[in-house]
């Protein structure tokens, strides 16, 4: 979750808007699945998506 995360959050430094926008499909699935099973909270998921698609269409 973390590796995924943090790969969007570099992406988007070395200005690689359009990688970092495939993959975040894959983030939103790994973050819905987390706090489906229990790992993070709902309210923790919805906060890092929203945070880390700011982020991106912020530099885009």
């Amino acid at each position: 979750m973390k590796a995924i995360i943090k790969k969007v959050r570099g992406l988007v430094l070395e200005k690689k808007i359009e990688e970092a926008k495939k993959l975040l499909p894959e983030v939103y699935k790994i973050l819905d699945k987390g706090a489906k099973v229990g790992v993070i909270k709902k309210n923790t998921a919805a906060r890092k998506k929203s945070r880390i698609t700011k982020l991106v269409n912020k530099n885009s």
